[in-house]
């Protein structure tokens, strides 16, 4: 009888050993592929490069890449040879990674030459020699074969740290999430298991390897399961639905973001794909009309669910079978709690701040004691997530205890203003935010994102506001901009908005529609997007 699987390690020697020639990552772009057996290799030989390098098991080894293929067999070479991945995230200001990376005390960090240039002139500003950076024609190759690629890998011990990613948060200074080899194996049982995921599955995934959904939800899982993973180095909307073909893919691994850009596409429809179970939506809230107009559309059942860094991409889903629109399902290999602002459990249908625990919970954030205090009491984790539970046990999540708009006394949720705003026929995104005001405190104003070619008409949206809002609930000013800000999870940022805006002191809000260019953002990851 085999030994139990405690890390996703001893996931890749059994996958390896049963099926070495299997495919398990596929290039999008290209016909590059990689089996179990050859990420074994490539495993072994990464460790082997490292210890040359005067590295040992355990250190932190960071990267600043891009997605696809080449990133994902270097991330993974890294975590299974027994290091401490630390990814960061291409969107990181100069300054955010000042902090980062001697945070983090990575090593060395993977680049390319596209990107060596600003990492090199980030080192040189830190106050101390900072890591060695290595362009990819010096990373570590596997060669043809190795004798013992297995005997190359230290064995981590399931408590041992596997990965440290960045999370922005909403406010301060970037903290740091570490994840041990039990939270991330964790997971990637659970939520292989709530999709009923085996070998025959394979996943299209566009999401980068700096977000937690991109690396768990998108790399890890496959490799628990034995499925394998079309990887996409960046999101297009005119080659997803051609990819889904050509590699005949059986799960997607969406966000709100890339299905409001499908939806707002020209012809495209995964009829033609019955191969397809399901796509998987999470990092942000998907409004119920886009769910719905998903489903209709590409006939493809769209599971929505909810994680976070702090507990490795997993908090909650929805049943395959009981999909419930609007809200992110039931508690998926964790356990959860609603509780008011003195920790006691609220009653069903009671909107207070969600509480977890659960094998993938993080035990902390590194370097940080009092962050951690203030996030997990007496072994709960707090979200700062506000919702519910409704009578049949299913969780809907109404906004950020920090983003909360508070007019004139009462509490607003923006959620309730954004789901309103994406019905409109011209919407695409929206995000509504609290900017100061000297009657009410906080007044409520709001960032669009148009569809292509639909040009605002602020009278009728501010008609439709009132009609489904009320004239309290409805923006007193809508900005039009390109992009909305996230994070690296991919949430929406509200709390920079009004920053990004100039809308950051009492009387300061414009009683006009203001039309902005994000350039910024434009540049970044959502003009990719996703």
């Amino acid at each position: 009888m085999s030994a139990p699987l405690a890390t996703l390690q001893d996931s890749l020697l059994r996958h390896a050993a049963a099926r070495p020639d299997a495919h398990f990552i596929l290039a999008a772009e290209s016909a590059d592929t990689l089996s179990f057996a050859q990420l074994l290799h490539s495993a072994g030989a990464t460790a082997q490069w490292l210890r040359a390098q005067g590295c040992r098991p355990g250190d932190k080894i960071a990267f600043l890449l891009s997605g696809g293929f080449n990133t994902v067999r270097l991330a993974l070479s890294l975590m299974l040879a027994g290091y401490v991945v630390v990814p960061l995230n291409l969107l990181a200001t100069d300054e955010a990674l000042e902090w980062i990376i001697p945070h983090s005390d990575a090593r060395i960090i993977f680049t390319t030459r596209q990107f060596a240039p600003r990492l090199q002139d980030v080192v040189r500003r830190l106050p101390s020699p900072g890591p060695a950076i290595v362009t990819e024609e010096r990373w570590p190759a596997a060669p043809q074969e190795l004798s013992a690629p297995a005997a190359a890998l230290y064995r981590p011990e399931p408590a041992h740290p596997a990965l440290l990613m960045y999370t922005s948060g909403t406010t301060g200074r970037p903290k740091g999430v570490l994840l041990s080899h039990a939270n991330l194996f964790a997971a990637a049982r659970e939520i292989s298991r709530w999709h009923r995921l085996g070998p025959e599955d394979r996943l299209l995934s566009a999401l980068p390897v700096y977000h937690i959904n991109g690396w768990v939800i998108g790399t890890l899982v496959p490799l628990f399961s034995g499925g394998s993973l079309v990887a996409m180095g960046r999101f297009s909307v005119s080659a997803w639905w051609q990819t889904v073909g050509k590699h005949r893919c059986t799960w997607l691994n969406l966000v709100p973001t890339m299905i409001a850009f499908l939806l707002n596409a020209p012809g495209g429809g995964a009829h033609r794909y019955p191969q397809v179970k399901f796509a998987r939506s999470a990092s942000a809230p998907l409004p119920q009309t886009h769910h719905q107009q998903f489903e209709r559309r590409f006939g493809i059942p769209v599971v929505e669910g909810m994680g976070m860094t702090e507990s490795a991409s997993l908090v909650f889903c929805n049943p395959h079978d009981e999909r419930v629109y609007g809200s992110v399902g039931l508690p998926c290999g964790v356990q959860a709690a609603v509780v008011d602002t003195r920790g006691e459990p609220l009653a069903d249908n009671r909107v207070g701040e969600i509480m977890l625990r659960g094998a993938s919970v993080m035990n902390g954030y590194y370097q940080d004691a009092a962050q951690t205090a203030s996030a997990i009491r007496d072994g709960w984790l707090r979200t700062g997530d506000l919702g519910y539970r409704d009578d049949n046990g299913f969780y809907f999540i109404t906004g950020r205890l920090k983003e909360l708009i508070i007019k004139g006394g009462e509490n607003i949720a923006p959620r309730e203003i954004d789901d309103v705003l994406v019905r409109h026929p011209a919407v695409m995104e929206a995000a509504a935010f609290a900017v100061p005001d000297a009657h009410y405190g906080q007044e409520i104003a709001a960032a669009i994102v148009l569809k292509d070619g639909c040009p605002l008409d602020e009278a009728a949206l501010r008609a439709w506001c009132r009609q489904k809002l009320g004239k309290y609930k409805t923006p007193r000013a809508f900005h039009v901009v390109d992009n909305l800000p996230r994070g690296a999870s991919g949430k929406i940022q509200r709390l920079k908005l009004g920053e990004q805006l100039a809308l950051t002191a009492p009387g300061s809000l414009p009683p006009q529609t203001s039309q902005v260019t994000n350039d910024e953002q434009t540049a970044g990851k959502y003009r990719q997007p996703y």
